[in-house]
């Protein structure tokens, strides 16, 4: 038996529509075996039973099956949802989340399942996300550091991933990229480099990372550029001569110290 031709309830056993209290519904075409049933222990078939009967929602909040509540979370009266975010399962409060108003949500910023953390990094802003800054989970600190504003974003230039980092080197203001120069990661350094400008890039022309020097030799202004022509590497070498060619200079104005 393949999983679309089961008809199984919550516990496992078969569902049979002649025990169901539902018979008008199946009567209108509101329920059906296998495609729409709040019996059914499959997701898909929970959902588009609430989507064709709304109204029910509501009654299904303290179903002994997670995934019927977490379902009816998103088809009951907003009202009825807060108490949903202390519901015992992560997905049903993953639901609530995915609704409530942000003030609803303060209280799971400490959650203790990564997924609802995450969505409420997502919905919240802030000072209200600033206080996640310091969650245990880097994918959440990641989002924090995707959505606060720049000015925010200081205090995060030392997260323990370099994940974070490099999206805070992406985004905090260019008069802190200097504190990220002399980063352990050259992923975070490389990010640094490709924002700096001006004689700024002086400091990573001698970057152990290869690719760090090209971003500079890319972006830099002659007075750096003369001084990275005996690079070690071919690569950023080749770049840098074909920006120090005269020909070069047609097209590309220098001015002091950067472009």
């Amino acid at each position: 038996m393949t999983e679309i031709d089961e008809a199984l309830d919550w516990q496992g056993q078969p569902l049979d529509c002649g025990c169901c209290s539902y018979d008008h519904l199946r009567a209108a075409g509101r329920c059906q075996l296998r495609r729409a049933c709040v019996h059914d222990r499959y997701a898909r078939r929970i959902d588009r039973f609430f989507s064709w009967n709304r109204g029910l929602a509501g009654d299904y909040l303290d179903h002994p099956y997670f995934e019927v509540r977490a379902v009816a979370a998103k088809y009951v009266d907003i009202f009825r949802l807060p108490r949903l975010l202390d519901d015992p399962d992560e997905t049903v409060r993953f639901s609530a989340v995915m609704r409530l108003p942000r003030r609803y949500l303060l209280n799971r910023r400490e959650d203790s399942d990564r997924e609802v953390r995450i969505r409420v990094a997502y919905r919240l802003a802030g000072k209200d996300l600033a206080d996640m800054r310091r969650d245990p989970d880097y994918y959440v600190r990641l989002v924090v550091a995707r959505r606060l504003p720049p000015e925010m974003l200081p205090s995060m230039v030392n997260d323990v991933d370099r994940a974070v980092r490099a999206e805070v080197a992406r985004r905090i203001g260019t008069e802190w990229l200097g504190r990220m120069c002399a980063d352990e990661e050259a992923d975070v350094r490389l990010e640094v480099a490709q924002r700096l400008t001006g004689g700024a890039l002086d400091q990573l022309r001698g970057d152990s990372d290869w690719r760090v020097r090209y971003a500079v030799a890319e972006r830099a202004g002659k007075d750096v550029l003369t001084q990275m022509q005996d690079d070690s590497d071919e690569t950023v070498r080749e770049i840098v001569q074909s920006r120090l060619r005269p020909e070069a200079t047609v097209n590309q104005q220098w001015s002091e110290g950067g472009v």
